[in-house]
């Protein structure tokens, strides 16, 4: 049986940045029981900003904290649950604007949140979506910004849009070995290749410097999604080693 609903929300306009990395810069951090999981052959990492809305824990509404903005930098993983092949993601970081929402991440689901100052711009007109993400990172300001046109459209069976936007599981590495595991619940999402796509900033301090060296190169593909209404399940613990 699926495991009980823990947070219902709409994840809308979610800006990917999408960069292919070497497999030996994540090793070290992927959860005990999953394997880093590619792209014909190809690994990337993902700087995602979206909007989180209508948000719900265990289906009750909290003041203030219902409509926010998140963004984080995560990549790709799977494991196999009994012949089923799970897919999932795994976050360096996440970064949200609320230091409760991060409080109650860190205490649920060992996830890495952290609460800074945030920002965001949309701009959805006929003509085209242009769809900024940022926060400040002692004093300075890092910024994502994704220009799409045209219309959008379910991803190809098989394309690398496909792998990057349909990972419904999420792992996260146990506090006492093994990891943790949760389902996440949505449709196929309508997608925009982006036209223009950018990222200014320098995130040493929140990633490393090999990864936030990453980021100061021009992506390998740049989506924008529609988004959908969400629901993350309960997460449940494995035993390292299953």
């Amino acid at each position: 049986m699926p495991e009980s609903v823990f947070l219902t929300a709409e994840w809308r306009y979610l800006a990917m940045l999408n960069y292919q990395v070497d497999p030996a810069l994540l090793r070290a951090l992927v959860p005990a029981g999953t394997e880093l999981d590619a792209h014909d052959g190809r690994v990337f990492v993902s700087l995602v900003g979206f909007r989180f809305l209508r948000t719900r824990v265990k289906r009750v509404p909290i003041p203030f904290h219902q409509d926010f903005d998140e963004v984080n930098l995560r990549f790709y993983v799977r494991r196999v649950a009994g012949g089923e092949v799970r897919r999932g993601v795994v976050f360096i970081r996440e970064i949200v604007p609320k230091f409760a929402i991060a409080a109650v991440a860190r205490i649920v689901y060992n996830e890495k949140y952290v609460s800074r100052p945030m920002f965001h711009s949309i701009v959805d007109q006929p003509a085209g979506v242009a769809v900024e993400y940022g926060w400040k990172e002692r004093g300075l300001e890092n910024r994502m910004r994704i220009e799409c046109s045209g219309a959008a459209q379910f991803p190809t069976e098989g394309s690398v849009e496909q792998f990057i936007t349909e990972h419904y599981w999420g792992y996260a590495s146990g506090r006492r070995g093994g990891a943790n595991e949760y389902q996440v619940e949505h449709p196929q999402w309508r997608l925009w290749t982006a036209d223009r796509a950018e990222f200014s900033g320098d995130t040493t301090s929140s990633y490393g410097a090999d990864l936030a060296k990453v980021l100061t190169r021009p992506a390998d593909s740049a989506l924008l999604a529609d988004g959908s209404p969400v629901i993350v399940r309960s997460g449940v613990g494995l035993v390292a080693g299953h």
